[in-house]
């Protein structure tokens, strides 16, 4: 149901005091005084504030319920991190529940605002929009209800958040391709703006400005995260006659193995003319021919921390925010062997 009765912001133009301080207040935070609280309580009743959750300090109750908004779930990578998440909740007595976004920015906008806070303890969520555009979340957030975010993750808003380390791991990448003798380089990745893509974008940039290899803007390819995408983006990439990259690093690896569909229609042997990498270590990387070199993320672990973050801030509700980068490990495959 849509959420529009007196919320925390009325109150806080009311008071003339910022959102943070009302959301905290109701909550009964250390660092909001007791008169400031007693302010906030008072005009809350005058103003016939009800909160329509648990997470504030108002109500105690618990559902055990986590609210789970994932991108997608037909891929390997977030079918494990739903995983470690249920593995952790089922332990704690919580059930979760999914929100499919399907990699759509309005759809996440309306799942976000049509959840009934009522029957959830907390959110996990691996964002779809912008990083400059999760003003959605914010709202809920300031509304007191716990969120923790993993994998793609808003950068402006300061919430636990959980993630692999994308600058580095991509950097792996490309240097690997480097000391494998590929020279001519290009990215094929995400969306603008996305706090991954940008993370995954300035390791490529500065593995191949360590060794003095040119960073051409042509190469540089942003589109969505799909095998499809991968598939068009080699196309832009192969489809001039001149000035070609010899190599290939792919934001995930759904994308790379889609470029090296494009790849074999041109007849364009993979490894010996243009090696390819990509980044997830999909069970498909081993199946595919050749087989595909990758950096393969903590996809277990990180819906393992996530969820033991989440249960730390519905139970405490002064939990520090805190945020958990786990590394990647570089896996050689067939995909860049040049012999």
């Amino acid at each position: 149901m849509l959420r529009r009765y007196t919320t925390i912001k009325d109150i806080a133009k009311a008071l003339g005091i910022s959102v943070a301080t009302v959301s905290r207040a109701l909550r009964d935070a250390y660092d909001v005084s007791p008169q400031t609280r007693q302010l906030v309580l008072e005009t809350a009743i005058k103003m016939n504030y009800k909160p329509n959750f648990n997470a504030t300090g108002l109500v105690k109750s618990s559902t055990h319920k986590l609210g789970v908004i994932i991108p997608a779930i037909t891929n390997y990578y977030f079918s494990t991190v739903i995983t470690g998440i249920q593995e952790v909740a089922q332990k704690n007595g919580y059930n979760i529940f999914l929100y499919i976004t399907n990699d759509s920015s309005d759809l996440e906008k309306d799942i976000v605002k049509d959840l009934s806070f009522s029957s959830l303890d907390g959110i996990l969520a691996c964002v779809s929009s912008p990083s400059d555009a999760c003003m959605h979340f914010q709202d809920i957030i300031d509304d007191g209800l716990p969120v923790v975010f993993f994998d793609r993750v808003p950068e402006q808003i300061n919430v636990s958040r959980v993630m692999q380390d994308d600058y580095d791991g991509a950097y792996q990448a490309v240097e690997h391709l480097i000391k494998k003798g590929y020279t001519k380089i290009a990215h094929i990745t995400g969306p603008k703006g996305v706090f991954l893509t940008e993370n995954r974008l300035r390791g490529y940039r500065d593995a191949l400005i360590k060794y003095n290899l040119p960073i051409r803007n042509e190469w540089i390819i942003y589109s969505g995260f799909s095998q499809k995408a991968g598939e068009a983006d080699a196309e832009l990439l192969f489809e001039k006659s001149e000035n070609l990259p010899d190599a290939l690093f792919a934001v995930n690896d759904r994308k790379a193995i889609g470029a090296m569909i494009s790849l074999k229609r041109r007849n364009i042997k993979i490894g010996k003319e243009v090696g390819v990498i990509g980044f997830t270590n999909d069970p498909m990387c081993e199946i595919i021919f050749p087989t595909l070199s990758t950096v393969a993320e903590p996809a277990l672990e990180i819906g393992m921390k996530s969820c033991e973050l989440l249960l730390k801030h519905i139970r405490k509700s002064n939990f520090v925010p805190v945020e958990v980068v786990l590394s990647g490990e570089l896996i050689e495959r067939e995909s860049t062997n040049r012999n």
